[in-house]
């Protein structure tokens, strides 16, 4: 489909999904948020798409990522004409969209990501960053606070104080810093964020099993709120009891002594377990307390 903020390219098992205005420095509108879920949609149920990878657009006055939520639209955030217990957080919904993929999704950060540009990266699997690039949380120096879920991934990535610094703060960091308190796994050289994620997607695309992949991330995420490791015990037994006689584990085992490529057969569209999702979706809830 043609999208008007995004571009969306799938070669060699990796789709790119590229911020594309570049007149506005790749700034997050509505119509980018709507496009963004549905390129991840289509991403998901496309079983040429192994990996994911999201990168700013070229054409900018500057290297940039994405300069955060576009402010030139008069009063982007004045909600005042829905219920408050209704309204829901745009960038909120891309975040909550990246946690349920069953594909990994890299972040190729190639310039500034500011606000929701930095935001929006951290439900994302793995993070490269530009040597010059900065992030910042920059929501309390606007008078607003903090979205798309970051409230949960931020303090997960980098410790409770140090997600309480950057966003009571404000401050831009760079790369180094970004590198040193684990918001981003690799710094590399400017202009290689792209050609570095593509190595990594590649990596994946080319030796892992689809389903494998898609069970290993769920687990990972879906584990990280829970009460105690007996929970993680009985999810990956449940897993283990699925994937042991399917045919992609028998490949994996019968590639492994041959010596060869594997040539994996499953999709995680239609070959998860019959128990997956394993925990009911969780609802927007009526009240905060709910």
């Amino acid at each position: 489909m043609a999208y008007e903020t995004i571009l969306y390219d799938v070669s060699e098992g990796i789709a790119t999904i590229t911020l594309h205005r570049p007149d506005n420095m790749n700034s997050y509108n509505n119509t980018m948020c709507a496009e963004i879920n549905q390129a991840l949609d289509a991403a998901d149920n496309d079983a040429a798409v192994r990996v994911v990878i999201f990168t700013g657009g070229e054409g900018t006055k500057k290297p940039v990522y994405c300069a955060g939520f576009d402010l030139t639209g008069g009063k982007p955030f004045d909600f005042s004409a829905e219920d408050i217990h209704e309204t829901r957080d745009t960038g909120g919904t891309n975040a909550l969209r990246l946690y349920e993929m069953k594909k990994p999704v890299i972040a190729a950060i190639n310039g500034a990501a500011v606000g929701i540009g930095a935001t929006m990266t951290l439900p994302m699997d793995v993070r490269i960053m530009s040597e010059n690039a900065k992030m910042g949380f920059v929501f309390a120096k606007r008078g607003f606070v903090n979205e798309a879920c970051s409230s949960w991934f931020l303090p997960r990535i980098v410790g409770v104080s140090k997600a309480v610094e950057l966003v009571v703060t404000g401050r831009i960091i760079k790369a180094q810093e970004a590198l040193a308190c684990g918001l981003v796994s690799e710094v590399v050289p400017e202009g290689q964020a792209y050609a570095r994620a593509r190595e990594i997607a590649k990596e994946i695309a080319d030796n892992c099993a689809p389903v494998s992949v898609a069970l290993c991330r769920q687990m990972i995420y879906q584990m990280a709120g829970a009460r105690w490791p007996m929970t993680a015990h009985k999810l990956e037994s449940c897993s283990y009891h699925y994937i042991g006689v399917s045919p992609d584990a028998l490949e994996g085992a019968a590639s492994f002594l041959e010596k060869r490529p594997p040539e994996w057969k499953m999709d995680p569209a239609k070959d998860m377990p019959p128990e997956y999702p394993w925990f009911p979706p969780a609802q927007f809830p009526r009240n905060i307390q709910e």
